[in-house]
């Protein structure tokens, strides 16, 4: 019985996340990017994925929001890539807000990764996740601070 009412619950949870998520076609499709309902549970289920192997939990609604928000309006991004896009930037995320000891909030990484994309990355996942987060994690964990870590990136502007 109880695992039935949880089954439940999930299942009431997931159509919430899917139906956030397609209303963020809203807002995409004013830069010629939306997501179908197929797409959207690809995301759901990448990211699922992805806290399983990352060793992650989250409560609440996720990042795939926010990612969304912040990478709609990329130069990089459109339609025929953007699902494969924010499903990689999703994996990305979470594989460096655990390589950056979660020392960084999520809005700073965020910024941090779409600055980055749309500036030295010319849209290149690779370089993103190989050298501009790497450079980033390295630095957090050598105990670095805030300020030296933007001061070095706005120097490399």
């Amino acid at each position: 019985m109880k695992e039935e009412l949880l089954q439940i619950m999930l299942a009431g949870k997931q159509k919430q996340e899917l139906e956030k998520i397609i209303s963020s076609n809203q807002l995409s499709s004013q830069f010629g990017v939306t997501l179908s309902e197929e797409n959207a549970s690809m995301l759901m289920k990448s990211r699922r994925e992805t806290l399983k192997e990352t060793e992650r939990i989250e409560f609440g609604e996720g990042i795939l929001s926010k990612l969304i928000y912040h990478f709609c309006d990329s130069p990089y991004i459109y339609q025929e890539n953007y699902a494969d896009t924010l499903a990689v930037l999703q994996d990305i995320f979470y594989q460096y807000k655990n390589e950056c000891l979660d020392e960084i909030s999520d809005d700073e990484l965020l910024e941090f990764m779409k600055h980055h994309f749309d500036g030295s990355c010319q849209g290149s996942l690779e370089y993103l996740e190989e050298t501009c987060l790497d450079e980033l994690a390295r630095s957090i964990r050598a105990g670095e601070s805030r300020e030296e870590i933007y001061d070095d990136e706005r120097d490399k502007l």
